[in-house]
C-alpha cells in the first residue's frame, strides 16, 4: 500500500465499521469490568509493541481495536479512580468530525468557523459559571491552563519575557495541584518559589497563614505576584474560601488565578459554593472532567485579553493579520501558547446544543448527589470510616477493621478491588494516612454502582485478611 489516498467508499465502509464496533462497546459498557481483571505490563507490551511496518495492512489494522478497547474503560460507570470525565458519545462523533475537517484553529483566517466556534463555546462557559465577560481560549487540559494563567500573571507583577526571570512568590493550598509547582519550575520562577499554606479541617487554604506568608515575603523583600485558589483540589475536592483570596489578592495588588480544573463547572449545580470566582483575573477549567467530554479539552478563562497578549504575543511576518476588521482579524495564538492548535470547540459546540446546558447541570447534580450517597454508606458502615468532607465528588476513606498497619491493609485492599475489577478506585493520602478514593464525574454512573464500592472494598478485604 503506497498512496495515502482512500477512495470515499472504503472511508465510508471502516466509519460504519468503527460506529458499528463503538455502538456495541458503548450498549455493553455497564456491564463490562471496569478495569481488565490480571492486567499486566508484560500482556500490553507483547499486544501492543512491535516494528514499524514498512508496508500497511490496511482495513486489517482495525482488527485490533477490540484489543485496545479491552485494556481501559474509564466511561465505565464503575471507574471511580480520578477526576476525569465518562466521554459521552456526541462530543465523540464532534472528535472524530473536527479530525476529518482538520483545521488549525488558530486564527479566524486560517479556520473561520472554527475560531468562531471556540469564541462562542469560550462565552458559553463563562457566562454558564458566573463569569460573563471573561475573554479566553480552550487548552490541552487544566495542567497548561494553569501554565498559561500564571505566565499571563508573571508578566502582570514581573514582567520577564524581555528581560528574564527576576524572581516571584506564588500562594496556593497544600492541597493545590502538583501543575502549579511545575508551572512556576516551567517558568523559571522553580519550587522554591511556591508557598504551599497549611489547610483546615475542610481542607481549605487558611487566609490567616496566606495573609501572614505575604507579609513574610514582603519583609523579606521577596515579591509576591499570584494566589492560586482551588476551586475544587484533586484529592478531597475541597473549595477555597474564594472571597477572602479575591480580598488579600485586592489589598496587596496580586493576581488572583483559580484551579477550578476539577470543580469550576459544578458552578451549574452549586453556584453558592463557588462565591468569589468570578472575581478571579484568571480562571481554569476543564470540560472533559465535568462536561463529560473525551479528553482533551480545558479552557482558560481571563477577565483582560490583554494580560493574554503581553504575556504570549509573539506574531512574525509569516502570521501576520492582513485585515483591520476584528472578527476576520482574530487570533488565537496572539492570547495563547500554542500556534498550532486542533478544532477542539466542535465536540463541545455540538455537545452542547445536542443537549443543552439544563442537561449537563442535571448530570452534575446527580454526581454530587451520588457521592453523598457514599459518603452516608461509609458512615453507615462500621468497618469502614471516612476522613475527609465531601465536597464535591471525591470521597475518601478507608478500611478500619484492623489491629495491624492500616496503610499496609488498605494498600493491599486496593490492589485486590483493582485485581477483582468490578469497581476501580485510586488512592490519596490524608493526614499521613493512606486512603481509598472514589471520584464521580461520570453521567452513566446511578446510585447501584456506586453502592457497589462499598460491597467491593468489603469483600476484598475479606479475602485479603483470609
Amino acid at each position: 500500500m503506497r498512496s495515502l489516498i482512500l477512495p470515499a467508499g472504503a472511508f465510508r465502509a471502516l466509519a460504519h465499521h468503527i460506529s458499528d464496533f463503538t455502538a456495541d462497546y458503548l450498549e455493553k459498557l455497564p456491564n463490562l469490568p471496569s478495569y481488565p481483571p490480571g492486567v499486566s505490563g508484560q500482556q500490553t507490551q507483547a499486544l501492543f509493541t512491535g516494528d514499524l511496518p514498512l508496508e500497511g495492512i490496511g482495513a486489517a489494522a482495525f482488527a485490533d481495536l477490540e484489543r485496545v478497547f479491552n485494556y481501559a474503560r474509564p466511561s465505565s460507570p464503575r471507574f471511580f479512580g480520578y477526576v476525569f470525565g465518562s466521554g459521552e458519545p456526541i462530543s465523540a462523533l464532534g472528535d472524530f468530525a473536527a479530525g476529518v475537517l482538520n483545521q488549525n484553529a488558530t486564527a479566524w483566517r486560517s479556520a473561520p468557523a472554527g475560531v468562531t466556534i471556540e469564541r462562542t463555546v469560550v462565552r458559553w462557559l463563562a457566562e454558564a459559571i458566573g463569569c460573563a465577560g471573561f475573554s479566553g481560549s480552550l487548552t490541552l487540559g487544566g495542567s497548561s491552563a494553569n501554565l498559561m494563567a500564571l505566565c499571563m500573571a508573571r508578566e502582570a507583577k514581573a514582567p520577564a519575557n524581555q528581560s528574564g526571570v527576576r524572581g516571584g512568590v506564588i500562594y496556593c493550598s497544600a492541597e493545590a495541584h502538583m501543575s502549579i509547582a511545575k508551572a512556576a519550575a516551567l517558568l523559571g520562577l522553580g519550587h522554591d518559589s511556591v508557598r504551599k499554606i497549611a489547610v483546615d479541617e475542610a481542607f481549605r487554604m487558611r487566609t490567616k497563614d496566606l495573609r501572614a506568608a505575604i507579609e513574610r515575603d514582603l519583609r523579606e523583600g521577596k515579591q509576591p505576584i499570584a494566589i492560586v485558589g482551588s476551586a475544587g483540589t484533586t484529592a478531597t475536592g475541597s473549595i477555597d474560601p474564594l472571597d477572602e483570596v479575591a480580598d488579600l489578592c485586592a489589598e496587596f495588588g496580586l493576581w488572583m488565578h483559580v484551579d477550578g480544573a476539577y470543580g469550576a463547572l459544578a458552578a451549574l449545580a452549586i453556584p453558592d459554593a463557588f462565591r468569589g470566582m468570578n472575581r478571579a483575573d484568571s480562571l481554569s477549567l476543564d470540560p472533559h472532567k465535568w462536561l463529560y467530554q473525551p479528553a482533551g479539552v480545558g479552557c482558560l478563562l481571563y477577565r483582560n485579553p490583554a494580560d493574554a497578549q503581553r504575556a504570549f504575543s509573539h506574531t512574525g511576518d509569516y502570521a501576520r493579520s492582513l485585515t483591520n476588521d476584528p472578527i476576520e482579524g482574530f487570533a488565537i495564538f496572539e492570547e495563547s501558547m500554542e500556534l498550532s492548535r486542533p478544532f477542539r470547540a466542535l465536540k463541545l459546540w455540538m455537545s452542547l446544543r445536542y443537549f443543552g446546558l439544563r442537561a449537563f447541570q442535571h448530570s452534575i447534580a446527580e454526581d454530587l448527589e451520588l457521592a453523598q450517597v457514599l459518603a452516608r454508606a461509609i458512615d453507615a458502615e462500621p468497618h469502614l470510616e471516612r476522613l475527609a468532607p465531601v465536597a464535591l465528588s471525591a470521597v475518601c476513606f478507608r478500611f478500619k477493621d484492623s489491629n495491624g498497619d492500616l496503610d499496609v491493609l488498605n494498600q493491599a485492599i486496593l490492589q485486590r478491588v483493582t485485581q477483582r475489577g468490578r469497581v476501580y478506585l485510586s488512592n490519596a493520602v490524608i493526614h499521613s494516612q493512606f486512603v481509598l478514593r472514589a471520584c464521580i464525574v461520570n453521567h452513566r454512573t446511578t446510585e447501584d454502582d456506586v453502592r457497589e464500592i462499598v460491597a467491593e472494598v468489603l469483600a476484598a478485604a475479606g479475602e485479603v485478611q483470609a
